[in-house]
């Protein structure tokens, strides 16, 4: 650890630190290591999700009964609405286990999860560089509709018209001034702060996530160089190999618990992601191509794809990885290990034989091949609506 002395030490923190910013702003993760308690940040919370995430939903929900007749406008609406519920739904499971989410903060900067050397951190970062990379892109598209969609009033100049982005009732008559101005603003801050919630709060599970993956890649490394004495030829192996079993331990009580936080997200998400996709793929057929509408619903599209597939991309990697760990064992200069240690050795790998599986209450793993299939749902969905609305 000679080397490591020389290194500040590794701040897993770093990587999402954006994140947290973010989650702060919009009242869904308060500051230091505490949760919510009789503070004025709780205060800030519950006015910002009450005016900006139940108001608008409320609103628009109130509208779907007076449309009910008219597929378009609904298959419209209702995609939009759910994502806006999904969005609650996490902030409620963010704000029920926050005080688990900041134990998991304190958790990964811990001794056992630290790098043990330069090789390790190198390692390290091109897993942390590519959660980074689909977070980008998941920003990227959904700031696209964003715009898209929040300033379409003003590309198609229905304003004019006192048209506002997203069909909702209000108890007052939207179409004079000053009301359609103030209520075009109270969308526009709540869609961005939906938005926002949304998008930080599936980083910060893949963040999550991607911990456990990159756990198990410097756990990996340590059993296979189990046996590498260096200088220090008095190496106590028993020591060694106690770390590492409470090492895996570690990793698999803070994997528990990252599951029992996102266990209901993650069911509802991918029921709700399939359902989204097709409802946006028939609303494309339905608009001019290439028209502002058009833009906005291809944005959405693959917003909700690299969302879906972020979830299913990390946990697929922690069953990759958590598979590796047995080879690892073998891969360690056992055979000049004394016969004790390598009876345990034999339980170590006994123990880590079972590769580590994230999921929704066991029904949905986060595979690669859950993502298909959702995509494949999706489109079911599309081909349904085209066909409930092709002319007889």
């Amino acid at each position: 650890s000679s080397e490591m002395d020389e290194t500040e030490r590794f701040d897993w923190k770093h990587t999402i630190r954006f994140n947290i910013l973010m989650l702060k702003i919009v009242g869904l993760w308060p500051p230091g290591n505490e949760s919510y308690g009789l503070t004025p940040y709780t205060l800030y919370s519950a006015v910002v999700i009450l005016s900006f995430q139940i108001g608008i939903i409320f609103f628009q929900i109130a509208n779907v009964f007076f449309i009910l007749g008219d597929l378009q406008a609904v298959t419209g609406t209702i995609f939009v609405l759910l994502m806006e519920m999904l969005a609650s739904l996490k902030s409620y499971c963010l704000i029920k286990n926050m005080k688990m989410l900041k134990q998991l903060m304190l958790t990964i900067n811990s001794d056992l999860f630290q790098p043990k050397n330069l090789q390790q951190r190198k390692f390290i970062q091109p897993t942390l560089n590519a959660w980074t990379k689909v977070v980008l892109t998941f920003w990227f598209f959904t700031i696209g509709w964003l715009f898209f969609s929040m300033l379409c009033p003003i590309f198609d100049k229905s304003f004019k018209e006192y048209f506002l982005p997203l069909p909702a009732w209000y108890p007052y008559n939207t179409r004079t001034s000053p009301h359609y101005e103030l209520t075009y603003l109270h969308q526009f801050v709540a869609i961005t702060c939906i938005s926002m919630v949304t998008v930080n709060i599936d980083s910060l599970i893949a963040a999550l996530n991607m911990y456990v993956g990159t756990q198990f890649d410097i756990l990996c490394d340590d059993l296979r160089h189990f046996n590498e004495t260096g200088e220090n030829v008095s190496i106590n192996f028993d020591e060694k190999l106690k770390k590492c079993i409470q090492h895996h331990k570690e990793i698999l009580q803070f994997a528990r618990y990252t599951n029992d936080f996102y266990n209901w997200l993650i069911f509802v998400e991918f029921l709700v992601g399939g359902i989204c996709i097709g409802l946006a793929m028939f609303q494309l057929t339905l608009v001019a191509p290439f028209s502002n509408e058009f833009h906005s619903f291809i944005a959405y599209v693959n917003a909700i794809s690299v969302q879906t597939f972020m979830y299913c991309w990390f946990g697929n990697e922690i069953e990759l990885k958590s598979t590796k760990l047995p080879y690892a064992v073998f891969e360690s200069d056992w055979t000049g290990l004394p016969s004790d240690i390598k009876k345990k050795m034999i339980i170590v790998l006994l123990k880590t034989h079972k590769p580590l599986k994230m999921s929704a209450f066991g029904l949905f793993y986060l595979s690669l091949e859950t993502f298909v299939r959702i995509l494949r749902t999706a489109w079911s969905y599309f081909a349904l609506l085209r066909q409930v609305n092709s002319p007889k």
